[in-house]
């Protein structure tokens, strides 16, 4: 019962700063994907991917969907090699930034949306740099609240909730 009210909790979350009007990709994410596995454990991934499977749902299936879901797999693989101080678990979800960026922005590439050539492949990544600007601006913001309610409900992070 824990896991399902937490997997409820995981998608009010992301389903709350996806639903709610904000900018392009100003949204919990990238900083979800990586502080879900590293606080609550690697078995709430499929949580963090079902939440995601059913925003897009209401939100709209597109083209490139499985690099999207792939990098936030991906993401959430990362607290692994992150884990430590805050500085570590700051950098590890613009890291995810990076990886969100450079993996989706390659899936528009592969629709042929910009052509099959190198300069196909620049234009999809060079006019995708403001919304990269707006994912690492939401992902550094909610990693750092969800630093500061892990750091004022004095949750050690070392240690898994459950």
């Amino acid at each position: 019962m824990n896991y399902f009210k937490i997997s409820l909790g995981i998608f009010l979350a992301l389903a709350a700063s996806r639903f709610i009007p904000h900018p392009p990709n100003f949204t919990s994410l990238i900083a979800l994907s990586f502080y879900v596995p590293a606080i609550l454990g690697m078995r709430f991934i499929p949580a963090l991917l079902i939440s995601l499977f059913f925003t897009d749902i209401i939100l709209g299936m597109h083209n490139t969907i499985f690099f999207t879901w792939g990098s936030i797999l991906f993401i959430g693989l990362l607290p692994r090699i992150f884990k430590g101080s805050i500085f570590k678990r700051i950098s590890g979800s613009i890291f995810g930034v990076l990886v969100f960026y450079i993996l989706t922005n390659f899936g528009i590439w592969t629709i042929g949306m910009y052509g099959y050539t190198l300069t196909g492949l620049i234009t999809s990544y060079v006019l995708a740099i403001p919304f990269f600007g707006y994912t690492l601006i939401s992902t550094i913001l909610f990693s750092t609240l969800i630093e500061c309610t892990l750091k004022f409900s004095e949750i050690n992070f070392n240690k898994k909730i459950i």
